[in-house]
């Protein structure tokens, strides 16, 4: 279903480390995922740590999470997706990558996070990152952009977290930060990891 998204992302990964996509999904898929992340009560505060023990502080991010999980349902159809990507890169590239994590996050009105790689220093874990949006009808005011850099600090992209937008990105290339927004703003974001799963 999604043969040529994947052979896109694939080429872009390979030409500029990165890719941002408009309509990128089945319409139906994205309002069910949308109707998801707002029925979903059981979020919590998002830390920051290269270990199981988790590290809060508000300073830096104040997003707050909710795992994505094997449902039979919306949440696995989502997974799916992310599961023939995972097998294209590495029929394609060769990557290895192990698995692919992912977790709803909610950023309240004034929520943010700060400049970050998504792969910890000196722990090759994660090598694939996606973001997927589920915002409708959102304006530059309402602010929540994601804005990445190149290695040289460099701004090279600002996107808008705008329904069914999907970004995916090297995860040890691209510093990248979220801007305060200014209401509730919805996304997916996941990764594909070579490090053995923890279960």
């Amino acid at each position: 279903m999604y043969e040529n998204l994947y052979e896109t992302i694939t080429q872009n990964l390979v030409d500029y480390g990165y890719i941002i996509i408009n309509d990128a999904l089945d319409t139906s898929l994205v309002k069910n995922l949308q109707d998801l992340a707002l029925q979903n009560q059981s979020y919590k505060q998002a830390g920051i740590s290269n270990t199981t023990k988790l590290h809060l502080d508000d300073t830096k991010r104040r997003d707050k999470t909710k795992w994505l999980d094997e449902d039979g349902s919306t949440q696995s159809a989502y997974l799916s997706f992310a599961k023939g990507l995972q097998e294209y890169l590495n029929a394609s590239l060769y990557l290895g990558l192990c698995y692919y994590e992912a977790h709803f996050a909610l950023y309240e009105e004034g929520d943010f996070y700060e400049k970050h790689l998504d792969s910890f220093k000196n722990s090759k874990n994660r090598v694939v990152t996606t973001v997927f949006y589920l915002n409708e009808a959102w304006k530059e005011d309402d602010g929540g952009e994601l804005i990445i850099y190149d290695k040289d600090d460099t701004v090279i992209a600002k996107v808008m977290p705008e329904a069914n937008t999907l970004v995916v990105f090297l995860s040890e290339d691209f510093p990248h930060e979220v801007l305060q927004a200014k209401r509730k703003r919805h996304s997916i974001a996941g990764w594909f990891r070579v490090d053995k799963k923890f279960v």
